[in-house]
């Protein structure tokens, strides 16, 4: 795959990675790099970064929905009283990666996250304080140029690991910063790397 800027028939010159596929590039356009501050919608990110471990993205954002409807739209509170007959029922939904070591650890970092809301700042404080909360603007020309983990992504894996969150490696992170907008790692000359830091994501709404 190239690791250039690529131009797409609507005109618009985009990062390589999500190539052609409609839901892909809807995702790269509309959410990430986006900076994200809303508590519930972090910890849903972080979770789904989770499950990703040695698979790729597009697969899990076909499963999103599937992810969403299992989990109890990822409400924190719901998932740290999973007990065995639900992660059991997890295990049988073929909608989801049935992986029973991230399943166990989105219900620890559930509770995980309930600590730090009860008693601290708040999950998105906890995190966007790292970055002094502002995104960090990367001007990448290719790819190439854009790194597996950093220092910083090292010190927040250290740190969310020591709060007893699980799958959150320094790569991970890495991603979910990237995904979440805490960096800018669009290319410098895709069409979302001037305007994503400008916007914020709005809390997804339940459907109803």
């Amino acid at each position: 795959m190239s690791r250039a800027p690529r131009l797409h028939p609507d005109g618009k010159t985009r990062c390589p990675w999500p190539g052609e596929d409609p839901l892909y590039v809807a995702y790269h356009d509309t959410e990430w790099g986006v900076p994200e501050y809303d508590d519930r919608a972090l910890y849903e990110k972080l979770i789904l970064d989770g499950f990703q471990a040695g698979l790729s993205w597009i697969t899990i954002l076909r499963k999103r929905d599937n992810f969403r409807k299992a989990f109890d739209d990822f409400q924190p509170e719901k998932i740290a009283r999973y007990n065995e007959k639900k992660v059991h029922a997890l295990m049988n939904d073929a909608g989801i990666v049935r992986n029973k070591a991230k399943i166990d650890g989105a219900i620890s970092s559930a509770k995980s996250y309930l600590d730090i809301m009860e008693k601290g700042p708040g999950f998105s404080r906890f995190l966007w304080d790292f970055m002094d909360g502002k995104p960090k603007v990367n001007h990448f020309k290719t790819t190439a140029s854009v790194p597996a983990s950093t220092p910083l992504s090292m010190q927040i894996s250290k740190e969310l690991s020591s709060r007893g969150f699980k799958f959150v490696g320094p790569t991970i992170v890495y991603a979910f910063m990237e995904a979440t907008g805490m960096v800018n790692d669009h290319l410098v000359d895709c069409h979302c790397h001037a305007s994503c830091g400008k916007s914020q994501r709005k809390p997804r709404l339940k459907a109803r």
